[in-house]
């Protein structure tokens, strides 16, 4: 039997948090404009970790990005939303077609859940959290993103990772996860525990897109897991903010 809280996770809908969500971070000082002609746009030339000195020159070049295929089809880069401070990021796959429109990762009723999720441990966008993608264009038909598409748009996200210094990074589905700790293992043998990768504690949990599909609020079912694996992150966040 789910619990009156678990019940009300997964009940009334919550947009995504709207506003500027590439506002420089408190206190930090605006840097020379990044030279974008200097910027390698082929992915065969790798982008140098430090190229960017914040999420807003970094935004700016990824808009005219021509690193893969996807630049073609685009109506908008994703870059990312919420707090360019935040002490937790969580990685998405790619844009789908709410997003390409928007221009905004998760929105639509994956969006609506996930906010609902973070909400239930009293996270929110506005604070404790960044929303980015592994790709920051939408792949076709909202296919999965290619391995070769991936590395064009891994040195945008290392980059985004490098600027916010998250203390904890949630991967949701499986193409997060290839592209970040590369276990082999399904998403459900893996959600819920805690990996180190690149200096960063992750934890892959279920996509959005997954629960939607799963609407089961039954013990050991993917939403029940959710709500389990949400409370852990929180426990964590608490316990490293106290440390």
């Amino acid at each position: 039997m789910a619990s009156d809280s678990q019940l009300d996770l997964f009940g009334a809908s919550v947009s995504p948090s709207s506003g500027d969500h590439t506002a420089s971070p408190p206190g930090q000082t605006v840097a020379d404009p990044v030279n974008f002609d200097a910027i390698p746009l082929s992915a065969s030339v790798p982008i140098a970790p430090g190229t960017y000195d914040s999420i807003e020159a970094m935004t700016q070049h990824c808009e005219r990005c021509q690193r893969c295929g996807l630049s073609e089809g685009r109506t908008n880069a994703v870059i990312g939303r919420g707090n360019p401070n935040a002490p937790i990021v969580i990685i998405g796959e790619a844009p789908g077609q709410n997003e390409d429109e928007q221009g905004l990762p998760f929105v639509g009723r994956s969006g609506e859940l996930l906010e609902k999720i973070l909400a239930s441990v009293q996270f929110s966008t506005d604070r404790e959290i960044y929303i980015c993608n592994v790709a920051k264009c939408r792949p076709p038909g909202n296919r999965n993103p290619t391995p070769a598409e991936i590395n064009a748009c891994k040195p945008y996200f290392l980059e985004q990772l490098r600027l916010i210094q998250p203390k904890i990074i949630l991967l949701t589905g499986a193409t997060a996860v290839k592209a970040t700790i590369a276990e082999k293992r399904g998403i459900t043998k893996i959600r819920g525990q805690w990996f180190e990768w690149e200096g960063y504690l992750c934890m892959p949990i279920f996509h959005p897109a997954y629960l939607l599909r799963n609407p089961s609020r039954e013990t050991g079912k993917p939403k029940w897991l959710m709500w389990q694996d949400i409370q852990a992150v929180r426990r964590k966040f608490d316990e490293l903010r106290l440390a």
